[in-house]
């Protein structure tokens, strides 16, 4: 019987190499927006902002979003919201939530707000591009660019001798969709995966952070994972190269479990300081620190339920 792979973390693994890799994202999902962007002058990221777009529009499921400054070739700077859905689930407010954060960007910063998509989920015939509203002569017509990963499915030849990271990164995104029931196979283009980055020619840089999104992303159960270990191992050696050693990525792996926990942890702090901050407009420095030196995730969890609860900050402060 073929053991099944532990869950895939698609979250994490699209952040970090869309912040990794921006330009090279755009130029590839969204050629047309791409040239209009003067990419001399580098992107800023802000997640602040972001944040504040997001809570405001409501925005309820765990999707990866990007928020970046960029100028246009013609002078104006411009916001691009870039949301990419990784979710399995048809998200009937996907649109609604899209244009709110569209719309509080724009009203906050006086700039016009390009807002792209990137869908990964499985649904074929959900392709959400426009919302839209009317009532009595007062009209919303909202449109925004929307790429389907599932569209490259029948282009996976040229996916694979494309040298280009985020066909790479396609690829590897179909191929965990598509061999979720069976890790052997999943195993198989894995090493399909990294044997093509190895042989057209992919930068280190390039390399490591590819391997670091499958890593996330195409997981195989323990023993068939030393299996890709080793076969890394060998891949290095028959192409002379030194992208990764085995300790390296021992240290890799390790570090992403660890992470994940800490990245729990951190999310609860701030929630707990989110609540106490929106209900009492001020938290004392000194609360924090106790907050933040907390680290056990049940203990976090009631204290953001009396947070919501409290009728004032001293009382919180006696838990």
């Amino acid at each position: 019987m073929t053991k099944r792979a532990p869950k895939s973390d698609f979250d994490t693994a699209w952040k970090e190499l869309l912040q990794r890799h921006f330009e090279a994202a755009i130029a590839f999902f969204f050629p047309a927006v791409h040239s209009e962007i003067d990419w001399r002058k580098r992107p800023s990221f802000h997640d602040k902002e972001l944040q504040y777009a997001v809570r405001h529009a409501g925005r309820g499921k765990r999707t990866v979003d990007l928020l970046a400054k960029v100028r246009l070739k013609r002078g104006a700077q411009v916001w691009i919201f870039l949301l990419v859905e990784v979710q399995n689930q048809r998200d009937p407010d996907f649109e609604e939530r899209l244009f709110g954060c569209n719309a509080l960007l724009s009203i906050r910063h006086r700039q016009h707000v390009v807002s792209l998509g990137i869908l990964g989920d499985t649904q074929r015939h959900w392709r959400p591009n426009r919302f839209a509203r009317a009532a009595c002569g007062c009209e919303i017509d909202f449109r925004f660019n929307v790429v389907k990963l599932l569209d490259y499915e029948d282009r996976v030849a040229e996916l694979e001798q494309s040298s280009n990271l985020w066909a790479k990164v396609v690829l590897a995104h179909l191929k965990t969709l598509a061999t979720r029931p069976d890790s052997e196979t999943r195993l198989q283009w894995k090493k399909r995966v990294m044997h093509g980055l190895a042989e057209q020619g992919c930068s280190n840089d390039e390399i490591v952070d590819v391997f670091r999104f499958l890593d996330l992303v195409m997981t195989l159960p323990p023993d068939l994972e030393g299996e890709f270990q080793e076969y890394l191992d060998k891949l290095q050696e028959e192409q002379k190269m030194a992208f990764l050693s085995s300790y390296e990525r021992k240290a890799m792996s390790k570090g992403r479990r660890e992470g994940r926990v800490e990245g729990r942890l951190e999310a609860s702090q701030s929630a707990v300081m989110g609540a106490l901050q929106a209900r009492f407009e001020r938290t004392p420095a000194a609360l924090q620190a106790r907050i933040r030196q907390l680290d056990d995730p049940a203990r976090l969890m009631g204290l953001l339920q009396i947070a919501v609860t409290a009728n004032s900050l001293e009382e919180f402060e006696k838990q």
